[in-house]
């Protein structure tokens, strides 16, 4: 495996997207990549915490992560957006011999785009091979999925459904399905398929400047977002390579 930089007790991958993927087709297990507003997350989520922290890959999918990383730490790392790696992955998962893959996605919208992308590339898959998740509370199990994936045995599982969710389904998925495959949750990156996301130039992707695009795009929605990840500057001037304790706050409710 390529190098790693922990950052916030995160060992993220530090090489390219194809290089991410072909780890993933060769090792299989969980691969999560946290946005910018998912950071704070860390101390007052004790299950995407620990989901996160023992993925098997972690990419560095937020730009400004990787822009504060180097400006308040000094050090580089090579950021692979969520886009990217779906990009690389798709056309890995259907050139040559096509995988078997199995779809959680979000609502039954989602569903059907997915369904009309996949027969418009002449990408072949059943109606069984497409799951729309529930909405999960604060504990995220799911039997029925966790039955569906062991009777079909998908060589990948693509997890949709959003930051927070699905990095706890994933590791849910992972530890108790009785064989291992790649479990790939890329959360927002499947809307650039849907349409559901604006498409993001490939420029703007190179320069950090997709969250820009989709903020002038969908204000209403990336302006919360934005403010969601107001303490990932102070948390990577505070910790830096460690992970952040669990906010006071939130361990005083829990005694």
């Amino acid at each position: 495996m390529n190098s790693t930089r922990q950052i916030l007790g995160i060992k993220f991958f530090n090489g390219d997207a194809d290089k991410a993927v072909a780890f993933m087709f060769e090792h299989g297990g969980l691969l999560v990549a946290p946005s910018g507003t998912c950071f704070s997350r860390l101390r007052r989520d004790a299950a995407y915490r620990d989901a996160v922290t023992h993925a098997d890959l972690a990419i560095p999918d937020s730009g400004a992560m990787v822009l504060l990383w180097r400006i308040l730490r000094g050090r580089k790392i090579t950021r692979i957006s969520g886009w990217k790696y779906l990009q690389r992955l798709v056309t890995r998962l259907f050139t040559g011999k096509p995988s078997r893959v199995f779809w959680v996605l979000p609502t039954q919208r989602a569903r059907e785009k997915i369904e009309a992308w996949l027969r418009a590339n002449n990408f072949v898959f059943a109606d069984a091979d497409l799951y729309v998740a529930p909405r999960y509370g604060a504990v995220v199990e799911d039997r029925d999925l966790l039955d569906n994936i062991d009777k079909r045995k998908p060589e990948h599982v693509i997890v949709g459904i959003g930051s927070g969710p699905q990095e706890k389904l994933g590791l849910y998925l992972r530890d108790h399905l009785s064989y291992r495959p790649a479990i790939h949750c890329i959360g927002a990156a499947l809307g650039f398929l849907t349409g559901d996301q604006i498409a993001i130039p490939d420029w703007a992707d190179r320069f950090y400047l997709g969250w820009f695009l989709r903020l002038l795009a969908q204000p209403r929605i990336f302006i919360p977002r934005l403010w969601n990840a107001r303490e990932l500057p102070w948390l990577i001037w505070k910790y830096g390579e460690n992970l952040p304790p669990p906010c006071k706050e939130k361990v005083a409710r829990l005694k």
